[in-house]
């Protein structure tokens, strides 16, 4: 119940593996939004809930922003001036998620250490959640209009091959011998 979170689609290119972390990203958000909003017939399950909200958060979510950061940011900057602002504003807009990040997270720590805090720390949780996706609905957006359109026209083929490669690299994933990233 509190733990469903749905299924992954089989990505074609690295804009594809993005719009999979942005996916991830926002049902993650769900997720620790059900967690603050749990009833108390749902208590059994918050630990485990809010353990995955906290485990994803502090290690998937650093990963996408070093994929924006280090693979995307670089490739397309300087290509076109839409492109460079909405670049500008993602970069400065993951600094701004770290704040309430740190609450979500030191909160979903906390109950999935301690389910009986759960009624102290569903406020604070609960609003953690509400600021994120409100600068999330945006940030995502963004990047989702301007900057995967763009790197589908500007960095196709080779580019695009060696940015998959690069995401797969930060998470562990070894290409198999002789076969090429979507």
């Amino acid at each position: 119940m509190l733990n469903v979170i749905g299924k992954r689609a089989a990505p074609a290119d690295a804009v594809d593996l993005l719009l999979e972390c942005h996916d991830r990203i926002r049902q993650f958000l769900a997720l620790g939004r059900r967690v603050a909003e749990a009833r108390p017939d749902q208590l059994a399950e918050v630990p485990e809930a809010a353990s995955r909200v906290r485990r994803y958060f502090t290690q998937a979510l650093p990963l996408h922003a070093q994929d924006e950061e280090q693979s995307i940011l670089p490739r397309l900057r300087g290509r076109e001036a839409e492109v460079d602002a909405a670049l500008a504003s993602m970069a400065h807009e993951h600094a701004e998620h770290e704040e309430p990040l740190g609450r979500l997270v030191a909160a979903c720590e906390a109950v999935a250490r301690e389910p009986s805090r759960h009624a102290a720390l569903a406020g604070a949780m609960g609003a953690a959640v509400g600021e994120l996706e409100r600068h999330f609905e945006i940030h995502l957006r963004r990047e989702e209009e301007i900057i995967f359109p763009a790197m589908r026209r500007l960095l196709a083929g080779a580019l695009d091959a060696e940015i998959v490669r690069e995401i797969r690299a930060r998470r562990g994933v070894a290409e198999a011998s002789g076969q090429t990233p979507p």
